[in-house]
């Protein structure tokens, strides 16, 4: 990233025109010129030069481009589902110029040569694909992996996403291997003993399906855990798709705890777009496509992770895109994998279903993301990486399946009508989506 990151091929000009600007300083009224992949100029008008190619921004927000911080793109090992190329596509037209992808793929992304295969995939993708390492070797909860020699590659967030760490004595020496590294560990939030057999949040609606549930304390066990481990140790955690009220609650305690010198809970918090607009009530149809660990819980959590969000408590939004194949997909409740998509829609369900400032929005999206993963996604200047997109907070516009990029088609937003949509994004100095529609 910064001055090391590829840009977009000498002499290409792009100008972005009639925009407003929203980034990290604030927002101002710009066109923005970009040249050779970066940031020529941001003023308040600007004459395309020869050649220039305009794009229009009349009634749109130009902001950097989105991060998601909790991708599966399945590859290697489940192309079946979605693969690097086709993940990046539809992160492109969901505005996201990053991604980072989760390690839970097959083989597990547990050492070196694993995080050159992903990176080698993703040379000619539409956006920046990070890999994220596996905590313990093969995603089994048993023996560290090799954390140093992956973080020698550029690889700043580790996890074992789709299981968390279950052994507190090895995550505490996870952590402290981690704080000398200046990685973060990001935490799949879940006591699996406490949550075994469950497919949705016990509660009122599970009673009534007749459906074995996960109780709301299997995630908040685990919070509360590396919360503490956090502080015992100094190590970064950051503590992947919350769900529940008690879990945001612990979060916002242990952000307000006193900074002792240096030390405190070094402690960040992601909400998937999902948990912020669907509720367990969704499960009553025996859909699978409402099938998600964790669990979409009630309409008092769904409350709770808004205002988490909106108060700072939860740092990002990320969308933990996890497609399935179809035939996957249709099995029954119980048999079905969890997971949904999120790349294209994770903006869009926000600006609808979120009673949040457009400006605290992209910030959950694009660079407090960013800083959590070691990332670059700093204010629209002059000699920054173009990596921009540009959103219609107006548009309104149906959510088709079997229009989308990926391979799978999971979504449970199919057939409603959202507000906001991507334009145009650029990555690198490239318009991949113009009028939203990839480019390539």
């Amino acid at each position: 990233m910064g001055d090391t990151t590829p840009v977009a091929r000498r002499g290409a000009a792009l100008l972005v025109r009639g925009g407003r600007v929203i980034d990290s300083t604030g927002e101002r009224r710009a066109d923005v010129l970009v040249r050779d992949g970066r940031v020529a100029a941001v003023e308040a008008s600007i004459e395309p030069p020869d050649g220039a190619r305009v794009l229009d921004a009349a009634g749109c927000v130009v902001a950097p481009g989105l991060v998601d911080l909790h991708t599966h793109l399945r590859q290697p090992g489940f192309e079946q589902a979605e693969t690097i190329e086709t993940g990046a596509r539809g992160a492109a037209l969901g505005g996201f110029t990053t991604v980072v992808a989760m390690p839970n793929t097959e083989p597990a992304i547990d050492r070196a040569a694993v995080v050159r295969e992903v990176l080698e995939l993703a040379v000619s993708a539409m956006c920046e694909v990070r890999p994220a390492g596996a905590i313990t070797k093969g995603r089994r909860g048993e023996e560290l992996a090799p954390l140093a020699e992956m973080a020698a590659l550029g690889v700043r967030l580790f996890t074992d996403d789709g299981r968390g760490v279950q052994d507190p004595r090895l995550m505490r020496r996870a952590l402290e291997y981690a704080s000398a590294l200046r990685v973060t560990l990001a935490q799949h939030c879940e006591d699996e003993r406490l949550a075994a057999g469950g497919h949705m949040h016990e509660g009122e609606w599970s009673s009534r399906l007749g459906l074995p549930g996960v109780p709301a304390e299997a995630e908040e066990l685990m919070v509360a855990r590396d919360i503490a481990l956090a502080r015992l140790t100094g190590g970064r955690v950051h503590l992947q798709h919350l769900s529940t009220a008690g879990s945001v609650a612990l979060v916002r305690a242990a952000k307000a705890e006193p900074k002792d010198g240096h030390r405190g809970v070094a402690v960040t918090a992601e909400v998937t777009p999902h948990h912020l607009s669907l509720t367990d009530a969704a499960v009553a149809s025996y859909d699978p496509l409402f099938k998600v660990n964790p669990p979409l819980r009630t309409p008092g959590d769904v409350d709770a992770v808004r205002t988490g969000l909106a108060d700072g408590t939860i740092d990002a939004v990320a969308t933990d895109h996890a497609p399935h194949a179809q035939e996957d997909k249709e099995r029954t409740f119980d048999q079905a994998p969890p997971g949904m998509l999120g790349l294209e829609t994770a903006l869009a369900v926000v600006l609808t279903d979120v009673d949040l400032p457009i400006e605290r929005a992209l910030a959950a999206l694009s660079w407090q993301p960013a800083r959590i993963a070691g990332l670059d996604a700093g204010p629209v200047v002059e000699g920054r990486v173009a990596d921009l997109c540009v959103i219609d907070p107006a548009a309104v516009w149906l959510v088709e399946a079997h229009r989308m990029a990926s391979r799978s088609r999971n979504t449970p937003f199919a057939g409603r009508k959202l507000t906001g949509r991507v334009r145009h994004t650029i990555f690198r100095g490239e318009a991949v989506v113009v009028d939203a529609e990839a480019q390539r």
